[in-house]
């Protein structure tokens, strides 16, 4: 429960935000009407000991996250406050994040009739496909490096614009904002040639350019490897250069990014100077769809505190090549994180829909997909041991190629059909090969998991406003060659999942991830978790209870650590 003096703060602050941007409004003679908005989102966990899952029970035996945006707009001014709360965080989250209080406020005015945008507080942006700079919000992973500071966004021209950012990156919250210690200056232009060059904006094919570059600041002091004495780099550069071509049914899009020697401990402090590489080449048009890209990164990790490592303080964002998967077994199992300081990645993926009313296609049409995606490491030469090169850079990069270690191989394949007015049904196969020296998602294997998933799901609406919607799933591995006899990791899985609905309020919801292959016959566990809920309009409420598998959850490549657990958990979302 909020303290009482954090809601007279919190009310404080919206009354004050209100207050200004009416007196803003005012002052510039405008007389659009005030508009109030914002969400709600609360999670709860209770926690109970169960050795044999491995779960624990934390001193406070609960967990608890909330948070409420509140957002002001008046004509160009617009004014918010996030107020969130960690009584104590739940676990899986930052142990870090602890007491109630502001964690984000901004105020913004933007005149687009004169193509002036200014912002100050907090904000979130992206420069290209974020290679540079990209400032956001995965609140699933407890992610959050919201800037805190100065944007300036200029559009002199149209089809111009250009931003200027100078400020530093949230990090941790006690009982509100704590930053960190770097400082970040950064520009970012986008030109839409097509706007810009008049003869060319009647033109099939559209173009569109960028260019960023960022620098942050950090102090430092040398430090001594191996007898020598390395000055720590205190300012450190990196920028991009980024085309986009669309024409009819094609796209492509190409962006190169560098940056200076950043020691960090990411990269074990080399001062290997950084570059990444990201293209994507597609087509579509009706019933067809087919994309292709390639990543290669060397070296990209970026920091505004080059002492932190995982997803702490992170400047830049390297995307996922690597397909993003949604079912159980699929996702949460051999999830792949992005290897930021050494990866070549590429992949392929197509989709068809087979035309209503052919042989194959059927009454309504048969959708059908397929992907491919495999990343390797780099392609380098590790420089010899008492060679000041090796102390200085590490290894030198012979090609832009794939290296000889996999890190993922995905391929999947998927069919779904309308059978009639109330039955759908969809069949996926997964295969992949996962490394799991390269992203430890398991304690219990080191090596390359064979893995070969089957999925099932059918919809059925049962009655109007009611249906049901239910998934098998079937993960088999392969055999594990260092023990002849026994499965790789923790052998085999199954999941059974289904969801029934009362619309438009009301479900029910049974998951039951069973290990039923496990070499170990005392671990073959079923983690059975039972849930129902209450919808109503924009609110959103759901008591779930049951065990939760120990694991690494993904999202976008990026992921955290979850410990297992066994309790209650209660969540509530709301907007107005």
């Amino acid at each position: 429960m909020m303290l009482p003096t954090r809601t007279l703060a919190l009310a404080a602050a919206v009354g004050f935000s209100s207050l200004l941007s009416t007196s803003w409004a005012q002052s510039e003679g405008g007389n659009d009407r005030p508009n109030i908005s914002g969400n709600v989102g609360v999670l709860w966990q209770s926690y109970a000991e169960d050795t044999l899952i491995g779960a624990q029970v934390p001193p406070s035996k609960t967990g608890y996250n909330a948070f409420a945006n509140v957002l002001y707009n008046q004509g160009d001014f617009s004014a918010g406050i996030r107020y969130e709360s960690y009584l104590n965080s739940v676990l899986g989250f930052p142990g870090r994040f602890d007491g109630s209080g502001i964690g984000y406020r901004f105020a913004r005015y933007a005149d687009k009739d004169r193509g002036i945008d200014v912002t100050v507080g907090n904000f979130y942006d992206q420069f290209g496909s974020g290679l540079v700079f990209r400032s956001y919000e995965e609140r699933n992973l407890g992610i959050d490096n919201a800037m805190d500071g100065f944007r300036l966004i200029l559009t002199p021209l149209d089809g111009l614009q250009v931003k200027f950012i100078y400020g530093k990156q949230r990090f941790d919250f006690d009982d509100g904002l704590v930053n960190g210690p770097g400082i970040l200056r950064a520009v970012n232009a986008e030109a839409d040639l097509n706007a810009l060059v008049a003869r060319w904006q009647e033109r099939p094919t559209k173009v569109t350019l960028g260019a960023s570059f960022v620098s942050k600041f950090q102090s430092g002091s040398a430090f001594n490897v191996d007898s020598l004495v390395l000055g720590m780099p205190q300012n450190v550069g990196s920028w991009s250069y980024r085309i986009n071509a669309v024409r009819k049914g094609w796209m492509a899009s190409a962006e190169y990014a560098g940056k200076i020697n950043d020691p960090s401990a990411d990269n074990g402090y080399t001062f290997r100077n950084g570059e990444a590489f990201l293209a994507n080449l597609g087509y579509s048009q009706k019933g067809l769809g087919v994309l292709f890209t390639a990543k290669m990164v060397d070296n990209m990790s970026y920091r505004s505190d080059r002492d932190l490592r995982l997803f702490d303080l992170p400047i830049n964002y390297i995307p996922a090549v690597t397909q993003q998967h949604t079912y159980n077994l699929a996702a949460t199992l051999y999830p792949y994180a992005t290897v930021i300081t050494g990866e070549t990645s590429a992949s392929a993926e197509i989709f068809y829909t087979l035309p209503k009313g052919s042989q194959w296609g059927g009454k309504y049409g048969t959708k059908l997909s397929a992907s491919f995606s495999a990343a390797n490491s780099l392609d380098t030469t590790r420089y010899k041991d008492g060679d000041l090169d090796q102390v200085r850079y590490g290894y030198e990069r012979n090609s832009w190629g794939p290296g000889e270690e996999l890190f993922v191989r995905d391929f999947n394949v998927s069919a779904s059909r309308k059978l009639n007015k109330s039955w759908k049904v969809k069949y996926t196969y997964f295969h992949f090969d996962f490394n799991t020296l390269t992203t430890p998602v398991t304690t219990d294997y080191k090596g390359i998991v064979n893995a070969n998933i089957h999925v099932l799901e059918t919809q059925w609406k049962v009655k109007p406003k009611q249906s049901l919607r239910t998934e098998l799933q079937g993960l088999w591995v392969g055999e594990d060659k260092e023990s002849p006899g026994q499965l790789q990791d923790k052998g085999h899985w199954a999941t059974v999942v289904a969801e029934y609905t009362w619309s438009p309020h009301w479900f029910v919801s049974v998951v039951d991830q069973y290990n039923f292959g496990n070499n170990d016959m005392d671990k073959r566990i079923h983690y059975l978790y039972g849930a129902a809920g209450y919808i109503n309009g924009p609110h959103r409420l759901s008591v779930g209870y049951g065990k939760r598998r120990e694991g690494i959850f993904c999202v976008g490549g990026v992921c955290r650590a979850v410990p297992a657990s066994n309790g209650f958990e209660m969540t509530f979302t709301s907007s107005f």
